[in-house]
């Protein structure tokens, strides 16, 4: 990282510190309570737990295509997708939130996944026209999520993309619309003050990562963290409902797999949305249990957030006839119990 790079990022930071932040390895949170949990607010939330890399040159988009899941090549200027980098095993090593750019492609995952996924996709770039970089210490992203996000973005005169994944771009600022409620807004962290403000004047509050996971668990949207490296083939994290899959591609690391998965034999994995009433906050990566399976494990999760309600709110990924059983705790077979919620989407 460059001088300038850490005086810019310091200003982003000195700014939220000064907003009532507390910053720490896992994400961010404010003094205040946390108005992301309360059902009706729209928040504005600094990412700070997702990184960013930028791929730039003529080449971006056929490299990116042959390691990703998902077709970069046929990727409109306007257009987003979630993709993934995976093993040779089909098992996911990183899920990613990938657009367009007018030289090349940014790509967004989990922070503590991105140094070791920069370096790793360095190693495929040999001859090809393209250059990898950190963006994280220029780039600043901010998450707005609410029923009225859409009229706070406007109001802070910022343009907003008409459909799901698709980004609108208002001077430096760029809006990625994941869905209705939901959106990403990727910024130069030395403008990033003033826009955080605006989106605040517009009518959003403040809120701590806990409130984007919140959100993005009660979309569906996994994210891919250190802990569940390497645990999940794309469709068990529902990836192909959420667009993140090409199935009309060509050959990328892991390819066979996933493609075999998706028209041999029955996914006996699903990822579903469950609700974890009592106990200490669980932890991405920890057990579920289930009578039928006895101590073997009978699946994972993947995200947690708290919930408004009490308790906490996950993404699973379990056993799908475990799940249809509806017996099953967390931990161990006499740990807490997971009720089940709904997805914004239907299961096959």
């Amino acid at each position: 990282m460059n001088t300038n790079s850490t005086c810019t990022q310091s200003t982003w930071t000195d700014f939220l510190i000064a907003e009532g932040a507390t910053i720490e390895s896992t994400g961010i949170r404010f003094d205040a309570p946390d108005a992301g949990l309360a059902p009706a607010a729209t928040v504005v939330v600094p990412l700070v737990n997702l990184g960013i890399i930028r791929s730039r040159g003529e080449d971006s988009a056929p490299f990116l295509h042959n390691l990703f899941s998902n077709d970069v090549k046929n990727l409109s200027a306007e257009g987003a997708q979630w993709t993934s980098f995976n093993s040779p095993k089909g098992r996911m090593l990183a899920s990613i939130l990938l657009w367009k750019e007018a030289d090349g492609h940014a790509l967004v995952m989990s922070a503590d996944l991105q140094p070791a996924l920069l370096k790793k996709l360095s190693m495929y770039v040999l001859r090809s026209k393209v250059k990898l970089a950190d963006d994280s210490a220029e780039t600043a992203l901010v998450g707005v999520s609410g029923s009225d996000a859409s009229q706070v973005l406007a109001r802070a005169g910022l343009a907003v993309p008409a459909g799901a994944m698709t980004q609108a771009v208002t001077g430096n600022t760029r809006c990625i619309r994941l869905d209705d409620n939901n959106f990403l807004v990727a910024l130069p962290v030395t403008e990033a003050p003033q826009v955080f403000g605006a989106l605040l004047a517009a009518g959003a509050t403040k809120a701590g990562t806990a409130a984007w996971q919140l959100a993005m668990v009660r979309a569906g949207v996994p994210l891919i963290t250190v802990p569940t490296q390497e645990e999940f083939v794309a469709q068990m994290l529902n990836y192909e409902i959420i667009g993140g899959v090409s199935f009309q591609k060509g050959c990328y690391p892991g390819q066979e797999i996933v493609a075999r998965t998706q028209y041999l034999g029955k996914l006996k994995k699903r990822m579903y949305h469950v609700r974890i009433a009592d106990g200490a906050e669980p932890l991405p990566g920890a057990d579920v249990f289930t009578p039928e399976f006895g101590d073997q494990s009978a699946g994972k999760l993947v995200n947690v957030a708290p919930s408004p309600e009490g308790g906490f709110e996950a993404l699973a990924v379990m056993q799908t006839r475990c799940a249809e059983a509806g017996d099953v705790h967390l931990g161990s077979l006499t740990g807490p119990r997971l009720s089940f919620l709904d997805l914004p989407y239907a299961l096959p």
